[in-house]
Formats: structure tokens, C-alpha cells, sequence
């Protein structure tokens, strides 16, 4: 009777055990983000993809997801409220404020960039960080390529260049995107993210 209840409680506890998903590792992760970016495009009403292309519509081109373009970022607060005309795909300037300076290291070398919100955001709930490289032109859009961070109130962000993406207006030429300024020009490439093909 005693072996039974074992038994029974052990095939109860393996069913539990399977039953919960393995933690996704960083690949796994970045994987799956791609793939719902992917069926994004194909398939949402808000796609920038046109309409009538969005059923031969191919997967996005990427990198090859490498970890050291993924790094620890502390974020400077800018003093005052400090809003620049930002150049856009179209020309027509976009109002965007300033929120702070990003400092990390990458590949052994002291970088930052500028993290930027809409002049009426009053929220502050996501950074805009635009950034200009080196792939620029070559094997990346030649305006370059954005990333957004979450606000975090420790200051410090999960800089993460393997989801960099290609503004919408790469897609379609109704969208207007901010150019990144020239502060945010890397003198160095970023072989990771979203690339053209």
C-alpha cells in the first residue's frame, strides 16, 4: 500500500515538474522575439509592410545573435528639460527631449548614447535610443537603427544590440523616423540586430 502511494506520488510529482517550462535560454529568448516581430509584420493591421505585400512578405534579416553585444548600461540623468529638433526620414523635424546619457563599455571600449523621449511624453515609461554605426549604408539601413528600453528606476539598463531594428520607414515611405543625431554616431560597427539583406 505504502510502495502504491509512492509510486503514485512520484509519477504526481514528474507530471508537475514536466508540465512547467524550462527558462528560456538568451538564443531561446532573442528567438522568439524575432519570430513575433516576424509574425508582426506579416500579419498585423498595424504593420508598416503595405497591405498587399504582407502575404509574400519574407522573415526579417538578422546578426547572429552574439552576447557581448548585450551589456549593463547606467543611465546620466539630463539637469533641466532640455527638447532638440530631432531630423527626420522626411525632414520634418521632430520635438524630442532629452532624458539622459547612457555610459557602458562595449567590446573593451567606454561608449555612450543618448536616450531620448517625445517632447509630450509625460509618462517616461520608454527610452528611445537611435544609433548611427559603422554597418550604416553597408549592411544596415543608411539612417541608422533604434532601440527602446523599459524606464527602470535603478538607472541601470540591459543594453541589448542583438534587438536593434530598422525604423518603419524602411518599409514604407508614408512613416516618418527620426534620424539619430550625431551624438549617437558609433565610430565602430554593430554587427548585431536587424540588418538588411
Amino acid at each position: 500500500m505504502r510502495h502504491a502511494a509512492v509510486i503514485s506520488t512520484c509519477v504526481a510529482l514528474c507530471a508537475a515538474l514536466s508540465c512547467s517550462p524550462a527558462p528560456r535560454s538568451y538564443p531561446e529568448e532573442i528567438g522568439a522575439h524575432r519570430a513575433e516581430v516576424d509574425a508582426f509584420m506579416r500579419g498585423s493591421s498595424d504593420s508598416p509592410i503595405p497591405a498587399a505585400q504582407r502575404a509574400s512578405f519574407q522573415p526579417l534579416a538578422y546578426y547572429p545573435i552574439d552576447e557581448q553585444y548585450r551589456v549593463p548600461a547606467a543611465l546620466r540623468v539630463a539637469r533641466g528639460e532640455e527638447v532638440i529638433e530631432m531630423s527626420t526620414s522626411t525632414g520634418k523635424p521632430r520635438r524630442m527631449r532629452r532624458v539622459g546619457t547612457l555610459a557602458f563599455t562595449l567590446i573593451g571600449e567606454p561608449l555612450a548614447l543618448t536616450a531620448f523621449a517625445e517632447a509630450d511624453d509625460t509618462d517616461l515609461r520608454r527610452l528611445f535610443v537611435p544609433f548611427g554605426d559603422l554597418t550604416n549604408g553597408v549592411e544596415t539601413y543608411q539612417g541608422g537603427r533604434y532601440l527602446d528600453l523599459d524606464l527602470r528606476g535603478s538607472g541601470v539598463y540591459d543594453l541589448d544590440f542583438n534587438r536593434a531594428y530598422h525604423p518603419y520607414c524602411v518599409f514604407n515611405s508614408q512613416y516618418e523616423c527620426p534620424v539619430p543625431p550625431r551624438e549617437n554616431r558609433l565610430t565602430m560597427p554593430i554587427r548585431a540586430g536587424e540588418r538588411m539583406r
